[in-house]
C-alpha cells in the first residue's frame, strides 16, 4: 500500500512538475516573493480541488475510461468532442514543446558522455524512439523509469539549491506588488497540470479511492514544496531586471542563474534538471494520452496495439518539431492558462455538477454555490490569459 502511494504521488508529482517550472520565476518575480508565495498557494488549491472533482467523477465511470467517455456520459455527445479536441490540442502542444526543449538537451548529453553528436532530424528522432519505446512498453516501465527520472529531478534540484542558497540576497525579497501577481495565475494554473493522468492512475491502481486521493494529495504538496523554494533561490538571487530580459529572451530562468553567478556548474546542473523537469512531464502526458487514444478508439492498450497508440502519440509532435524546431515558447503559450483551465478547470466542475445533481450520483460534500465561485476564478483566469496574449 505504501509503496502504491509512493508511487502513484511520485507520478502526480513528475506530471506537475515539468516545464513551467522554468517560466514560473519569470513571471512571478515582477510581482515579488511574498505575493509570488501567495498566487502560488492559490492556484495549487484551486487546482488540487479540481483535481479531486476529476477523480471523484473518474471513480464513478468503469475502470479504463477517459474524459471523452466521461465526457459523453454527463455532459453530452457534443461536449464529449469538443473535450477530445481541446485534450488533443493542449497536449499535442506540450508534447511539441518538450520535443523542442528536451531533444536538444538529450542531444548534448549524449554528446558529452559518448561522444556522438546528433544534428538535423536525428536530434528528435532518438528523443521520440527512445522515449516511445517506454510508453509503448506499458505502465510498470513507465512507473519505474518516472521513479529513476524524479529521483534525478530531487538530486538536481537540491544539488542547484545547495550551490545558490548562500547567494540568495534577503533584500530582494523585501520588494512586493500584489496585483501583479495575479497575472501569473495562466501559468500557474499550467504549472500545477496534472488532471491527465488520473484516469491512468485509476486503471493502475484500480478503484482504491484512498490511496488515489493521497496520491494526488501528497504529490500536489510536493510540487507545491518544489516550486515555493525554487522561487525563493530565484527571486533571492537574481535581479528582477534580468529575470524580466530572460522572459523577453525567451530563456529559461536556469541560463539566468548561471549568468548572475558566473558559476559553470549550476549551467550543468540547471540544464540537467531542466531535462528531467521536462522528461517527467513527457511521461505523464504521453502516458494519458495512450489511455485516451485507447479509450476513444475502443482499442486495447496491450501487445502491438499499444505501439500503434504510442505511435500517433509520438510522430506528429516529432515531424512538426522537426520541421519548426524554434517552435517551444509558441506552443507552451498555446497550451497555458486558456487550454488548462478549460480542461483542468471547467470540465471537472462541469462533470460533477451534472453528476451530483443531475444523475444521482454520490451526494455533494461541496455546495453549488462553491462549484460556481470556483468556476468564476477559472472564467477570470481564462480572461487574463487572454488579456496577456494581446499585450
Amino acid at each position: 500500500m505504501l509503496r502504491k502511494i509512493l508511487s502513484g504521488s511520485l507520478l502526480i508529482a513528475g506530471t506537475t512538475v515539468g516545464a513551467g517550472m522554468l517560466g514560473i520565476p519569470l513571471l512571478t518575480a515582477k510581482a515579488g516573493f511574498w505575493p509570488a508565495i501567495g498566487i502560488t498557494f492559490l492556484a495549487w488549491g484551486i487546482m488540487l480541488w479540481t483535481g479531486l472533482l476529476f477523480l471523484e467523477a473518474t471513480l464513478w465511470m468503469p475502470v479504463g475510461s477517459n474524459l471523452l467517455s466521461m465526457s459523453k456520459r454527463f455532459l453530452g455527445k457534443r461536449a464529449s468532442w469538443f473535450s477530445a479536441v481541446m485534450f488533443l490540442f493542449l497536449y499535442y502542444c506540450l508534447l511539441m514543446a518538450y520535443f523542442s526543449a528536451g531533444a536538444p538537451m538529450l542531444a548534448f548529453g549524449i554528446g558529452r558522455v559518448f561522444g556522438i553528436e546528433l544534428s538535423g532530424i536525428w536530434v528528435y528522432a532518438v528523443f521520440g524512439l527512445l522515449f516511445g519505446l517506454i510508453i509503448g512498453l506499458g505502465a510498470k516501465w513507465i512507473d519505474r523509469t518516472n521513479l529513476i527520472l524524479t529521483m534525478g529531478l530531487v538530486l538536481t534540484y537540491f544539488l542547484l539549491i545547495g550551490m545558490g542558497a548562500s547567494k540568495v540576497d534577503s533584500e530582494r525579497l523585501i520588494f512586493a506588488d500584489w496585483p501583479s501577481a495575479f497575472f501569473a495565475m495562466p501559468i500557474l494554473f499550467s504549472a500545477f497540470g496534472f488532471h491527465n493522468i488520473i484516469p491512468s492512475l485509476v486503471t493502475y491502481f484500480g478503484k482504491d479511492r484512498k490511496l488515489l486521493t493521497l496520491s494526488v494529495v501528497m504529490g500536489t504538496t510536493l510540487a507545491l514544496v518544489i516550486y515555493l523554494i525554487w522561487q525563493w533561490l530565484v527571486i533571492g538571487i537574481i535581479p528582477k531586471e534580468n529575470l524580466i530580459v530572460a522572459l523577453q529572451q525567451g530563456k529559461p530562468v536556469t541560463s539566468a542563474l548561471h549568468h548572475v553567478t558566473g558559476n559553470v556548474w549550476i549551467f550543468f546542473v540547471g540544464q540537467t534538471f531542466a531535462f528531467f523537469a521536462l522528461v517527467t512531464s513527457l511521461l505523464g502526458v504521453s502516458f494519458s494520452m495512450v489511455d485516451f487514444l485507447a479509450d476513444g478508439m475502443k482499442v486495447d492498450r496491450h501487445g502491438w496495439k499499444r505501439g500503434g497508440l504510442t505511435l500517433l502519440v509520438f510522430f506528429p509532435p516529432f515531424v512538426l518539431v522537426s520541421l519548426y524546431p524554434m517552435i517551444f515558447d509558441v506552443v507552451l503559450g498555446i497550451a497555458g492558462g486558456i487550454g488548462e483551465a478549460i480542461l483542468n478547470g471547467l470540465i471537472p466542475i462541469a462533470l460533477v455538477f451534472v453528476g451530483r445533481y443531475y444523475k444521482g450520483m454520490k451526494p455533494a460534500q461541496t455546495g453549488r454555490f462553491a462549484l460556481g465561485a470556483i468556476a468564476l476564478i477559472i472564467v477570470l483566469v481564462m480572461c487574463l490569459e487572454v488579456w496577456n496574449l494581446f499585450h
